[in-house]
Parts: structure tokens; C-alpha cells; sequence
């Protein structure tokens, strides 16, 4: 199984806001079982933090606010929603339309277990700004999730130096018992409980000149931001596969020539990269429905064919296959396991 993190900026990032809001960070950060003290001081290119330890740190923190809307504060967002070297980047890119095109390989500079995509609008009406999580063993908490859609957002603002406000916006999380701090936060209400976390952005707004736009600086930072791709790995045909299978595996199975399209690639050339890697494309789908199918699985409000629609199945008796060889059990026995574990690893008041 693949070890999925996120960077150490983006983790001190939510630490310093939670102090923001008067939460005790070095405590949550211990209960979560992630060193603070070393995040702050070793350099973050060598440092990442395991993403199931994010989501208990969002847990934690939420537990301690006792009260809904954790990590809307739209300033505090701005503020602490740290992307480091890849907003370095797309502050000297010419408009937020080219910059979000690299971001979509980039963002696992930031976390590889957080996918983004950027999609045009079927009605014309724009583009989609799209978040997904993956490769974590545990449920993400609807804070860890808002929060980082909010800071996409924030991040857009802040380039553009303009007060934008979406044409729509989609959260897979459910509806709240009270939505001001929505209202406020993104300028609209979401819709809840909706396939995907996105927000709809007009072309005009996308296209919009970048005023810090530097032709030099843009060039430097992103051959800064592909230095540390490859030390994390991502140059590697194999992990780009396999991002780009988790991307698009809602929507059936992909073929090889689909995932090569969308990597800009001729399939002779994907499939020639991955033979010099010693790796099929067979075993990444497959390495990739496990690695998600944990994830999903560990969540009690997916039904079993929702999650076999989400692997790609064509129906729930191969997500029942699958999961006899990946788990040596049937899903819901392994359901029953993951939850049974995670009571049991859960800390007692």
C-alpha cells in the first residue's frame, strides 16, 4: 500500500491556524501523533507527515472547537492555507487558466493524496476547480475537506487580487445545521452531498492577467517545483498513472491509451515508460482500486455498490472478487474489520 502525505508547510499551515482560532496546536499535533516541533524546524523538502495522521488531527481539532465551521474563516484560510513554492509558482504565471493546467501534476507537491483537476463547463459557463482525497485508510473529515476548498478559493482571490465569487459550488459533505459561516466564507451556499468538491469559475476570472506575473521568476519556480517532484517521486511514470487512474476510476475503467491522452502521451510511449519502470498497467489499476478501495471502505455512508461504482466496477460481484483477493474476506467483512480497528485505536476520554 502506498504511503500517502502531505507536505510539512501545508500541515504547519493547519496548525497555525488552529492556534489562530485558540486551539492548543502542540497538543492536537501530539494527539494526532505528528511531531510539530520537527515540522518547524527540519526543511520541509525532507519532511512529510503521513495523511491518516492529517485526518486525526482534523478530528482532534474539531472535537476541542465543540462547535461546527471549523477552518471556514475565509482569512484565516488566506492566511494559513500554506502551499509554499507551488503559489510561488503560480504567482509569477501569467493567469490563473495556464498556472492551474500545471497544478494539476504539481499538487502533490503539496499532497499526494489530494488530486486536482481542472475542467470546462459542458454549458460554456466556465471551468470546474476540482479537489479529491485519496489513499487514506480512514474517513477525511468534512473540516479537513472544506478547508482545503476554501483555500483553493482564497488562493484564486489572492492571485488575481480580486474579490471573486463562483458561479456554483458542489461539496460531497453533508448538509449542515447551519450555513452562515458557508454563506461567508465562499460568497454563495454550497450544494451538499454532491459527487464531487468543486467550484465553478468564470473563463473571464480565469483568464484574468496575474499582476505579480514574471516571465523569469514563473520559469525559475517551476523548474524548482520539477526538482521536487522528482525527489518525491513523481516524475516516475508509474505514480502519474496511478494519480490519473484515482482522477478519473469514478467513471469506469479506464484503458491505457485514456490515462496516456490525459498524460500527453502516445500509449507506445506510456506503455514503453512503464516497461523501463517493470511495472504493468494491470497491476497500477488494480494497486490503485486496493489503495482506494481501503479508503472508501472505511467510510460506513458508502453503500458496497456505491463503492463498486466508485472503483470502476461494472458490478458489485467484482468489487466482491477483488476484495476476497486484495483482503482474503468479502468487503463488508473488511469493513467490519477497519471500523473494529479504528474503535479500538480510537483515544478514550
Amino acid at each position: 500500500m502506498t504511503q500517502r502525505t502531505s507536505s510539512a508547510a501545508w500541515v504547519r499551515g493547519i496548525a497555525d491556524m488552529f492556534a489562530a482560532e485558540g486551539l492548543p496546536a502542540v497538543e492536537l499535533c501530539a494527539e494526532a501523533g505528528i511531531d510539530l516541533q520537527a515540522l518547524q524546524q527540519q526543511p520541509q523538502t525532507q519532511t512529510r507527515v503521513d495523511v491518516d495522521r492529517v485526518s486525526r488531527l482534523w478530528e482532534a481539532a474539531a472535537t476541542r472547537y465543540g462547535q461546527p465551521g471549523l477552518g471556514l474563516a475565509r482569512d484565516l484560510a488566506s492566511r494559513y492555507g500554506n502551499v509554499d513554492l507551488v503559489g510561488y509558482a503560480l504567482a509569477s504565471g501569467p493567469n490563473l487558466l495556464i498556472g492551474f493546467e500545471h497544478l494539476q501534476r504539481q499538487m502533490a507537491l503539496i499532497s499526494d493524496a489530494t488530486t486536482f483537476e481542472m475542467k470546462r463547463d459542458p454549458r460554456g459557463q466556465g471551468y470546474w476547480l476540482a479537489l479529491s482525497h485519496i489513499g487514506a485508510t480512514r474517513p477525511i473529515p468534512r473540516q479537513r475537506i472544506e478547508f482545503a476548498v476554501l483555500t483553493l478559493f482564497t488562493l484564486c482571490c489572492w492571485l488575481t487580487r480580486r474579490d471573486l465569487v463562483p458561479l456554483a459550488m458542489d461539496l460531497t459533505t453533508p448538509p449542515p445545521h447551519e450555513d452562515s459561516r458557508y454563506r461567508a466564507a465562499f460568497g454563495l451556499l454550497p450544494r451538499f452531498e454532491q459527487p464531487a468538491n468543486r467550484f465553478l469559475l468564470s473563463e473571464a476570472d480565469l483568464r484574468a492577467p496575474i499582476p505579480t506575473h514574471n516571465p523569469s521568476l514563473w520559469a525559475l519556480h517551476e523548474r524548482l517545483v520539477e526538482t521536487e517532484l522528482g525527489q518525491l517521486g513523481q516524475t516516475l511514470a508509474s505514480a502519474r498513472v496511478r494519480t490519473e487512474i484515482a482522477r478519473v476510476l469514478h467513471l469506469g475503467e479506464p484503458r491505457r491509451e485514456d490515462i496516456a491522452t490525459r498524460l500527453h502521451l502516445t500509449d507506445r510511449t506510456l506503455q514503453r515508460r512503464l516497461q523501463a519502470e517493470s511495472v504493468s498497467y494491470q497491476q497500477l489499476l488494480d494497486d490503485t482500486r486496493c489503495e482506494l478501495a481501503r479508503q472508501h471502505l472505511s467510510d460506513e455512508r458508502r453503500s458496497l455498490a456505491e463503492i463498486a461504482d466508485l472503483l470502476g466496477f461494472a458490478d458489485q460481484s467484482n468489487l466482491f472478487r477483488a476484495c476476497k483477493r486484495w483482503f482474503g474476506m468479502p468487503p463488508g467483512q473488511y469493513r467490519a474489520q477497519l471500523l473494529q480497528a479504528e474503535s479500538e485505536a480510537a483515544p478514550t476520554s
